[in-house]
């Protein structure tokens, strides 16, 4: 008799589902960052959007800021990974220099506008300014947790 045994570990409750989420914080030469008001909660946030399946993250960073703002954009670098722990959501956010396109707001914007650090402070819940706050500070990228409206010390 052959007994198969698995190398899985055994536990009671169901496997953790995670999305995986790419942003893109944009940022022109004056200092400018990318900003967009969502459609479905009138929120300011950086573009981004669920990655697909067959897609590297960098990809997937230019593909949602074209289609949320109209603007072409060269990946530089991951500058933060974030996760918001009441949706499960993981998001990679990438540095990102625009090469083309003219702002046009989209389906998921209403408004597309390039705000200084001080008005994202003023205009974004705090766990979506950090990641462009971050963009911009130049330190190794960190690794956040937060609620969906304020960040979160380590679990």
């Amino acid at each position: 008799m052959l007994v198969r045994m698995s190398t899985a570990p055994q536990c009671d409750r169901p496997a953790p589902l995670h999305s995986v989420s790419v942003a893109g914080a944009v940022v022109r030469d004056d200092g400018r960052v990318l900003a967009i008001r969502r459609a479905d909660n009138g929120r300011w946030e950086l573009p981004g959007g669920i990655l697909e399946l067959d897609e590297a993250p960098e990809a997937g960073a230019r593909r949602e800021v074209l289609e949320e703002t109209g603007i072409e954009v060269r990946v530089d670098r991951l500058t933060g990974v974030y996760k918001n722990m009441p949706r499960g959501i993981v998001a990679l956010v990438f540095r990102c220099h625009p090469v083309g396109g003219v702002e046009r707001p989209s389906d998921e914007s209403v408004a597309v506008s390039w705000l200084t650090p001080e008005e994202v402070t003023a205009t974004m819940a705090e766990a979506y300014a950090v990641r462009l706050l971050d963009a911009l500070s130049g330190i190794a990228p960190p690794v956040r947790i937060h609620d969906g409206q304020r960040l979160m010390s380590g679990v």
